[in-house]
């Protein structure tokens, strides 16, 4: 039971009251001010944002632009299996000798007519000496068939002389037989005389028609036994000049075989010489981009060397009569029964400008990419009949040199100089 009163309860709550009185509540505190923006601050978001904005507009213009040169782009056909090619021209000794000289090496420019090589000349110094002597004595010869058939006018003229006084004497005796003032012995013996005399002038003229045989219709310098010596001057100088092997074309040395001092043969191959001012390129087309490719079409070359700064133009040549495979060294037998078909490529040749090239030139063996605008369909695919490539080798047949030579020593053996 509870036995406290009304006044102890009022008694109880105020003893609470002062121990734990009742806590209001704390007023608000003030909100914070806001920080003013710096103006740089601002200015920088302001231009980033502009930034950003023409970054996405030329963005997008240069899609819209890509986009249109896709669709708008005239028709191509491109290959990266394409190599550069060209003529790697042989110096090979015509004749045989020894090395004495060696002109040029690898790697090193050489013009047309530059000495590459000497090789000994003593035997064909040799040659010359006895062909020129050969030639010396055949004006010589001719010379004295010459004098042979004057003298044989000569004898003519003698015999005639010596018949007509025959012819004479025998007249005379004839009439004075017939007056019995002379033998019939002697009168045979002047009938013997005139046929002695007839036969000695048929033995010069046969003798003149003789020498005359062998001058006749020419001069001495037209004469066959002189042709023939001057054709033996003319090979010893040919042999001569095989001595001095000089570049047949402009353009690199390469493959350099030959050592000074060696003895080399007739044919063995002693050097190469590469003109690359007249390279061109053969690109690998596969057979699904041939229909479109024609003779004469133009072409951008970007080869690996120099990268696509800077760009080689040219045209088609031809395309190949064949597959590169049809042409290997051991050609696929499809006919086997395992076949597998396969994409083939056909060589295209492209010719290459020559300022170009002068201007950066290629190696044979490079790699490059090739294009070709296809849109120009008028031309045709097999290439017209033209002229081989690689030039004109110069025919080394003594020169003008020769010549003078040849007239010289006839002169001499003639007896005057010219």
């Amino acid at each position: 039971m509870n036995d406290q009163t009304p006044a102890d309860w009022k008694r109880q709550a105020e003893t609470a009251e002062r121990v734990d009185p009742v806590v209001s509540p704390a007023p608000m505190a003030a909100e914070p001010a806001p920080t003013p923006v710096d103006p740089a601050i601002a200015r920088r978001a302001r231009t980033r944002r502009i930034g950003f904005t023409v970054l996405a507009l030329v963005v997008l213009i240069g899609l819209v632009l890509y986009a249109i040169r896709i669709f708008t782009a005239p028709a191509t056909e491109s290959t990266d299996d394409a190599y550069v090619a060209g003529n790697v021209v042989a110096v090979t000794a015509r004749d045989g000798g020894t090395v004495l000289a060696l002109h040029a090496d690898n790697t090193q420019s050489v013009k047309r007519g530059q000495p590459l090589i000497d090789l000994d000349p003593a035997s064909t110094g040799v040659q010359m000496d006895a062909a020129e002597a050969a030639l010396g004595r055949a004006v010589r010869a001719v010379r004295s068939t010459y004098a042979q058939v004057d003298e044989a006018g000569a004898e003519i003229a003698q015999a005639q002389a010596d018949l007509s006084r025959a012819q004479n004497d025998y007249a005379r005796r004839q009439g004075a037989a017939r007056d019995g003032a002379i033998s019939g012995e002697e009168l045979s013996h002047a009938s013997d005389a005139v046929t002695t005399a007839r036969a000695a002038l048929a033995l010069a003229q046969a003798k003149k028609a003789q020498a005359a045989s062998t001058v006749s219709g020419t001069d001495v310098s037209s004469n066959p036994q002189v042709l023939a010596a001057i054709a033996d001057v003319r090979r010893a100088a040919i042999d001569a000049s095989h001595m001095k092997i000089v570049a047949p074309v402009t353009g690199i040395v390469a493959q350099r075989t030959v050592q000074l001092g060696q003895r080399v043969a007739a044919g063995t191959p002693l050097m190469a010489v590469v003109p690359l001012d007249s390279v061109w390129v053969d690109a690998n087309f596969r057979e699904t981009q041939l229909q479109h490719l024609r003779v004469g079409q133009p072409v951008t070359v970007t080869a690996d060397v120099y990268g696509k700064g800077v760009v080689f133009h040219g045209k088609v040549l031809g395309l190949g009569a064949g597959s590169g495979n049809a042409f290997s060294l051991l050609p696929p037998q499809n006919a086997s029964g395992n076949w597998i078909k396969i994409v083939q490529r056909v060589p295209v040749r492209i010719a290459l400008d020559p300022a170009e090239l002068r201007a950066h030139p290629l190696r044979i063996g490079l790699s490059v990419n090739a294009v070709v605008a296809t849109s120009n369909l008028s031309g045709p695919m097999v290439a017209g009949s033209a002229a081989p490539a690689g030039g004109v080798q110069q025919s080394l047949d003594g020169g003008p040199e020769v010549d003078a030579q040849v007239r010289r020593i006839i002169a001499q053996n003639l007896g005057r100089d010219r």
